[in-house]
C-alpha cells in the first residue's frame, strides 16, 4: 500500500514504457523467488533484492517541480517523467525475499522509503542514503556472497552509473543485474567532432574505457578539440546509431559478467523514440546461464505482444 496521498515529496513518472519495465521486473523477481523457494538446495541461500536508485518506492501521476531532471540539456518532457516504484513491486513478491536494500541519494525520497519500511515491519529492509556509486560497493564488500544471492535493479535517471560500480557487482559472482542503459546518450554524441571534454569523461566513466571514441568515431585524436578547430587533417564523424551504441554496451557487460542476455528490451516514448535499453546480466558461473534463459524468455514474450 503506498504512503498517504498527503505525504511529501511526490515522485512522479509514467507512460506505457513504465508499465513495460515494471512488468518485466515483476515477472523476473517472481520466477527468481520461486526457484529459491521450491529448490531444496537453493533454499540454503539468503536472497536479497537491491534497488540502487529506489526513489520513494511508489508512483504518482503528476510531475513535481522539484523532480530531478535527466542530465541532458535536450531531453524531452517524457524522458523526465521516466521513474518507477520498483521498491514497492519487490516488497509485494511472494514468497518474499529474505532481505531488501534500498539506496537513494535524495534525503526526502529516502524518508519516504523509511515510511514504506514502516508499512512492512515483517521484512528485513535496509535503507542506504547517498550516491549508489560510492556507498553500494562498501555494502557489497561486507556481505558473505558464498551464502547470499541477489537481484539488483539499477534504474538511474541518466548516466549516473559508473563502470566501477558494475565491476563491483560482477565481482560478487552472486548477483543478477537488471540495468536501464540510457539510449538517449546519443544526444551527447554530435555527428561531427565528438562530445566536449566533460561529456567525453562522463561517457568514459559509463563505459569503463575511452575505446568508445574509436568505436563511435573511428579515432580519438580530435574528439575533445573546440567545435571549430581547423588545424586537423580530418574531422571525426559519428559512425553509430542507437542500436550500435546499445550493442557496444552489451559487449562491455560481457567482459565482466559470466552471462549476459544478448537481447535487451527497448523502452520507447509515445513517439516510438528509444529512451532506454533494459539489460540483464548474471555473475554466478553456475546459475548464470539459467538466469539469462529466464530473463530472455520474459523479454521475448513482451516483444511478441501486439503493439
Amino acid at each position: 500500500m503506498p504512503p498517504s496521498p498527503h505525504a511529501k515529496p511526490q515522485h512522479a513518472f509514467g507512460g506505457p514504457w513504465t508499465e513495460e519495465k515494471l512488468t518485466i521486473l515483476r515477472k523476473y523477481l517472481t520466477a527468481y523467488r520461486q526457484i529459491f523457494y521450491k529448490n531444496e538446495k537453493a533454499r540454503y541461500y539468503t536472497t536479497v533484492y537491491i534497488d540502487a536508485f529506489a526513489g520513494t518506492g511508489y508512483r504518482t501521476l503528476a510531475q513535481p517541480a522539484h523532480a530531478k531532471p535527466l542530465p541532458f540539456a535536450e531531453t524531452d518532457e517524457e524522458d523526465r517523467q521516466y521513474r518507477q516504484g520498483s521498491a514497492a513491486i519487490a516488497l509485494g513478491i511472494q514468497p518474499p525475499f529474505h532481505k531488501y536494500v534500498f539506496v537513494e541519494q535524495n534525503p526526502e525520497f529516502a524518508q519516504e522509503l523509511r515510511r514504506l519500511k514502516a508499512q512492512h515491519p515483517n521484512n528485513r529492509i535496509t535503507i542506504l542514503t547517498g550516491d549508489a556509486n560510492a556507498i553500494l560497493p562498501q555494502w557489497l564488500r561486507k556481505q558473505n556472497w558464498r551464502t547470499h544471492r541477489a537481484v539488483l535493479f539499477l534504474d538511474p535517471y541518466g548516466t549516473e552509473v559508473r563502470w566501477s560500480l558494475l565491476e563491483e557487482i560482477a565481482a560478487t559472482k552472486a548477483i543478477d543485474l537488471w540495468l536501464l542503459f540510457p539510449l538517449s546518450i546519443l544526444r551527447m554524441l554530435p555527428q561531427k567532432h565528438g562530445p566536449i571534454a566533460p561529456l567525453a569523461r562522463r561517457l568514459t566513466a559509463l563505459f569503463g574505457t575511452d575505446e568508445w571514441q574509436k568505436t563511435f568515431y573511428g579515432q580519438r585524436a580530435s574528439l575533445q578539440l573546440p567545435l571549430f578547430a581547423s588545424n586537423q587533417p580530418t574531422t571525426p564523424e559519428r559512425t553509430v546509431d542507437w542500436q550500435a551504441v546499445g550493442g557496444y554496451f552489451l559487449q562491455r557487460l560481457d567482459t565482466i559478467f559470466h552471462s549476459v542476455a544478448q537481447e535487451a528490451y527497448i523502452l520507447t516514448n509515445s513517439k516510438k523514440v528509444p529512451l532506454f535499453m533494459l539489460c540483464f546480466a548474471a555473475g554466478n558461473p553456475r546459475g548464470g546461464p539459467l538466469a539469462v534463459k529466464i530473463a530472455s524468455s520474459i523479454i521475448k514474450a513482451r516483444k511478441r505482444r501486439p503493439s
